[in-house]
């Protein structure tokens, strides 16, 4: 196995404490590492070889040791402009696991002088599950697999999914993941229209993607569209009513990105009356909570958040989340910062 200070890509199921190098590793004052919920076993045991373990109280709630130099966070844990000012002035990175940091209030940290890193090794993962979405919902696979386990055969013959191959696939956010969703909807002979901040003319070259600088443009040609935008204050409900209204009727809306993209109120209206085609949902804007309104429909898929829920990246996860721990405490520098 590498050793955790390299970039890794680690294939093996489990993670075991013995397996993790810390050979070189000096801690900084002895420093505590404070994690935001219970993890792993094997995770924590491995985050102890690099100093005291602790587990937060629910929201920190309880105040923090000013021993504390390092905060392991998830995805699922709030960290916002009050708490980041609550945190003792000896901390020094908060390591989330996960690529997406809109958890974090970044701008409160980076003022305060607290690195924030991530953990970009999901791309592959939540590029199949989105593709796996996709199909689900444009074939209605979830509600016809639900009546042929009620023992209704003939029900489910009269849902009628909608043709994937041949239609346009417009993917809002080309990043790594997008992109990668790309590369695998070319396989479907899928044509590709992209929406973002920037044209990416390289990743057109492999994708055949064509850029459309205007979101409405996007969204009207396209039968399938599908969202990979960080969330961001100028990306949240990106999907409104407004936008909804400039999708092709019929059309299909999948979203792994962040629950926060879409109105789900608008989402709902835009179902009940039929406009949209269908919706596949890995993440929700009040999760864990969903909208009940969305159980009410046939057209739609939903999913507890797992584009990164396999044992392999989850594996990547946790030690790429180890190497930028080890890394901090070593030289106080991190393999992936996030820049606010």
């Amino acid at each position: 196995m590498k050793q955790l200070g390299q970039s890794l890509s680690v294939r093996a199921t489990k993670l075991h404490p013995q397996d993790i190098d810390i050979s070189g590793y000096s801690a900084m004052d002895n420093k505590t590492i404070l994690v935001s919920r219970l993890l792993p076993d094997p995770l924590v045991a491995a985050l102890s070889g690099l100093g005291e373990v602790q587990i937060a109280s629910p929201d920190f709630g309880i105040e923090i040791s000013e021993q504390v130099g390092v905060i392991v966070s998830t995805a699922m844990d709030p960290l916002p402009a009050a708490i980041i000012e609550s945190f003792p002035s000896g901390l020094g990175l908060i390591a989330n696991l996960g690529v997406g940091t809109d958890n974090i209030h970044l701008s409160t940290a980076d003022r305060r002088g607290i690195q924030v890193s991530n953990t970009p090794v999901v791309t592959e993962d939540t590029a199949d599950l989105a593709m796996a979405l996709l199909l689900s919902t444009c074939r209605r696979l979830s509600v016809c697999e639900r009546l042929l386990r009620d023992d209704d055969w003939g029900s489910s013959q009269k849902h009628l999914g909608t043709r994937v191959h041949g239609k346009t696939l417009g993917i809002v956010g080309f990043g790594a993941i997008g992109q990668a969703l790309a590369r695998r909807a070319k396989a479907f002979d899928l044509e590709i229209l992209y929406h973002g901040p920037n044209r990416k003319e390289d990743a057109e070259a492999v994708t055949k993607g064509r850029y459309c600088e205007d979101l409405s443009q996007l969204l009207g040609e396209s039968d399938i569209v599908s969202l990979h935008c960080p969330l961001s204050a100028s990306t949240r409900h990106v999907i409104d009513a407004k936008t909804l209204k400039q999708m092709k009727p019929g059309s299909i809306l999948i979203n792994t990105g962040r629950g926060a993209l879409v109105d789900e109120k608008a989402l709902v209206s835009a179902l009940a009356d039929g406009h949209l085609g269908g919706a596949g949902l890995d993440v929700f804007e009040f999760e864990p909570a969903v909208t009940a309104e969305l159980f009410n429909f046939d057209n739609v898929t939903l999913l507890p958040h797992i584009g990164s829920a396999t044992a392999e990246c989850r594996q990547d996860i946790a030690l790429r989340g180890l190497a930028n721990v080890r890394q901090f405490l070593q030289d106080g520098t991190v393999l992936d910062p996030v820049r606010n």
